[in-house]
């Protein structure tokens, strides 16, 4: 199985910053008129861009979701929560419900999702659902099935639309 990696954020917004601070420093030194203190131009040089990247990097540590393992190490990582394949309802993926029971946790250890993703709801062998964070369900369905049924050796079910 090839493992599976949805990163939990991008470089775009420090990539951004850099980009308008140069700008604006081109300008600062390029039109007549008062300068900016040079201690004021260094704080906004180094300290902004700082703050963006801790974020950007945050975010791709905290919200990254990777499908990965062979056998039994397979498991689905979000953030620092791992849950094993093993573990997971397979009968709930393949039919595609998307029931979740009232107030199921967020797997990266957040209260709600993170803006421009949706839960797709995971249901584990104990009864548990929890929501993974993800962009595209539809690949990490696919992905999670792919994983399960390399774990365990076995496929899945019936493979063919027309039954067994």
């Amino acid at each position: 199985m090839d493992p599976y990696v949805e990163p939990g954020g991008s470089w775009r917004p420090f990539w951004t910053v850099v980009g308008v601070l140069g700008l604006l420093l081109v300008a600062d030194l390029a039109l007549p008129g008062p300068d900016v203190p040079p201690l004021l131009r260094g704080l906004a040089l180094v300290v902004v861009p700082g703050v963006v990247a801790v974020g950007c990097l945050s975010a791709r540590r905290v919200w990254t979701v990777r499908v990965d393992g062979q056998g039994p190490d397979a498991a689905l990582t979000v953030g620092r929560e791992r849950v094993p394949l093993a573990d997971v309802d397979t009968a709930h993926l393949r039919s595609g419900d998307s029931g979740v029971d009232a107030g199921a946790p967020v797997l990266g250890g957040a209260g709600s999702l993170p803006r421009g993703r949706t839960g797709l709801p995971l249901r584990l062998a104990d009864g548990r659902t929890v929501l993974v964070p993800t962009r595209d369900p539809a690949a990490l369905r696919a992905a999670l099935l792919a994983g399960v049924r390399d774990a365990s050796g076995r496929g899945t079910g019936s493979e063919g639309t027309l039954g067994p």
